[in-house]
């Protein structure tokens, strides 16, 4: 390892962990270290493109920290505890994180659930996921809107508690939206009504 590699300093670092080699209460250990953590699903069905086998199953995983730490310190801290390999990442794009963790934007690759992410220590997970998928999740909320007749921004936020809580933190966080196309939904069927009213007026 070169000694600038050894230099580098984040708060966020990637790294993988091997089933086969990880502690059985991985965890519970991770839990212990006291940092925010998210864990990836298992990914057991991945294709080793040259040979045509399974790749070893693994998580991919990321630590945030609070404060800066060097590759040395992070690699040297996860080897330990978790007997991880030796090489680790910087985190440069929180979203293609994520979406390599579900393979959301490899439809070539075997897809993975969503609801097997793991995360800890004050990771917000909600938010995260939120934050990653915008689109997907905007366009969710927009054809639940259509398909439930949802009018009220009220309707809106207690459907989504109550049936997808993950659609529930965007909602939030976009309020002024949904807000304003609630209220074009309730005013296009009176302007429709004006309209046909004014017309039968006119017929008349």
């Amino acid at each position: 390892m070169t000694k600038k590699k050894k230099e580098q300093r984040s708060n966020k670092w990637a790294f993988l962990l091997y089933q086969d080699s990880a502690p059985e209460d991985y965890l519970d250990i991770l839990e212990n270290m006291h940092i925010p953590y998210v864990l990836s699903p298992w990914h057991d069905k991945d294709i080793n493109k040259s040979t045509g086998e399974f790749k070893k199953a693994h998580k991919h995983g990321a630590l945030f920290f609070d404060s800066l730490k060097s590759y040395s310190q992070v690699s040297n801290l996860l080897t330990e505890k978790l007997n991880t390999p030796a090489h680790i990442e910087i985190v440069m794009s929180p979203k293609g994180m994520y979406d390599y963790f579900i393979h959301a934007a490899n439809p070539d690759k075997s897809p993975y659930d969503i609801d097997d992410i793991e995360s800890g220590c004050g990771f917000e997970l909600d938010k995260f996921i939120a934050e990653q998928a915008t689109d997907d999740f905007l366009n969710e909320i927009i054809d639940l809107i259509e398909d439930n007749h949802i009018t009220e921004f009220e309707d809106l936020v207690k459907y989504a508690r109550d049936n997808n809580y993950l659609l529930l933190s965007l909602i939030i966080d976009k309020t002024y939206f949904f807000a304003r196309f609630l209220d074009s939904k309730r005013y296009k069927p009176r302007t429709k009504k004006n309209e046909e009213e004014k017309k039968t007026a006119k017929d008349n």
